[in-house]
């Protein structure tokens, strides 16, 4: 049975909920952030990673929520990012984790009082130039390469770049981290790469002690190592997928309750009858061994649900689990439905999330993808509306309320 739509007037088209969207639960993002705060060793704070529109969440409602729950500050990626939380009205600190190198990337980044990540001296003078006679320092964080290759500066050099960044008058030195290459890794202790990186980053900041330079806020925890280990948490530690409810790691976090915060649902738009012996989608992977009711979503590999799930992905009706066959397509999918007489036309379906007290989690998706969750969460596309979660109606399996 399907839902009472709203009238035009009421809510013009297209509607939300026509086709296919993701649903955020905030109350799950909050509660999240509240409990990794608890986590934390004492003097360390919580910076939520919003980067990538919040993996995929919305990246300004999961920082309202997360700060909700305790977050301090927040890191993006990009400019645009940090922009978007300035522009939403967002005050707290923003650390750019990306690399900004043109004066007008800076310039911004003075002007929305958000921080850059320095790799070397060449973005520090760009910085004293750029706030010099603008009667504010311009706040940084220097990120320290101990072992991933990729942003930083050699760690060898942390402690020179720390005195000649101290010595520029427009320029605070708000921070100095580096990032961890293999904090899930198996194992209870820490493992020998993450061991050795924590070893560089330590001499840094010893020789920053001796020397008696200021070092800012010291971080090193990403999701993995903040649950790993407190020994990891410094002042500050920088989570992303254990914010939205996902460990990192099997063997991380098992105390944490955490919540998963995304629901991806879809809505069927055709019940078709078809007789075996029947090819379905693209190349006719799949045929019908028995006569068969096939139902139509409008959601495909343009949405972000990887074709390579094709004939392999379930989804979830009333607790149910409803098999995917024959090719993923650009916009749409199709559902074994022989078995669940009860999905109808105009029915929601779960792809990922809860669903009558059954879930489907990232890991369904990306293992037979050989990726990772990350891949999947960040992967859906914008035009799927993020809508605040709402309970299935389950009663007479209408769909969406």
């Amino acid at each position: 049975m399907s839902e009472s739509w709203p009238q035009p007037r009421a809510q013009p088209w297209p509607h939300p909920r026509q086709r296919a969207w993701v649903e955020v639960n905030e109350d799950a993002l909050e509660a999240n952030a509240r409990s990794l705060c608890r986590s934390l060793a004492p003097g360390s704070a919580l910076m939520a990673v919003v980067k990538a529109d919040g993996y995929g969440h919305g990246a300004v409602p999961v920082a309202r929520a997360a700060a909700a729950g305790g977050a301090r500050c927040f890191g993006v990626a990009t400019l645009q990012e940090g922009v978007e939380l300035r522009q939403a009205g967002l005050s707290q600190p923003v650390l750019v984790l990306g690399n900004l190198t043109h004066p007008d990337e800076l310039r911004a980044c003075l002007h929305w009082q958000l921080m850059p990540t320095l790799s070397g001296m060449r973005e520090a003078l760009l910085c004293q130039n750029l706030a010099a006679g603008s009667g504010r320092a311009m706040a940084v964080h220097l990120k320290l390469d101990t072992g991933m290759a990729r942003l930083g500066a050699p760690w060898q050099e942390g402690q020179r770049l720390v005195e000649a960044i101290a010595a520029l008058e427009a320029v605070e030195l708000a921070g100095v981290y580096s990032h961890l290459a293999d904090a899930d890794a198996p194992g209870d202790g820490l493992d020998p790469l993450t061991q050795r990186q924590q070893q560089h980053f330590d001499a840094v900041l010893s020789g920053l002690r001796q020397a008696g330079l200021p070092s800012g806020c010291r971080h090193l925890a990403n999701s993995a190592a903040t649950l790993r280990s407190p020994g990891l948490h410094y002042d500050l530690v920088r989570v992303g997928l254990a914010l939205y409810g996902h460990r990192p790691a099997a063997h991380l976090g098992g105390e944490l309750a955490l919540q998963p915060a995304m629901q991806v649902r879809a809505r069927v738009s055709l019940i078709r009858t078809v007789s075996a012996g029947v090819g379905v989608s693209y190349g006719h992977r799949f045929t019908t061994s028995r006569p068969s009711r096939l139902a139509v979503l409008g959601i495909g590999y343009a949405d972000g649900v990887p074709r390579l799930l094709s004939n392999r992905l379930q989804v979830l009706f009333q607790g149910r689990p409803v098999p995917q066959v024959g090719a993923i397509t650009m916009d749409q999918m199709v559902l074994d439905a022989t078995d669940v007489p009860e999905l109808d036309q105009g029915a929601v379906v779960t792809l990922l999330g809860e669903d009558g007290g059954a879930r489907i989690d990232p890991l369904a998706w990306s293992e037979p993808c050989g990726t990772i969750p990350w891949e999947i969460l960040c992967g859906f596309k914008h035009r799927l509306p993020r809508l605040p979660l709402q309970a299935l109606r389950q009663p007479d399996g209408g769909g969406q309320g």
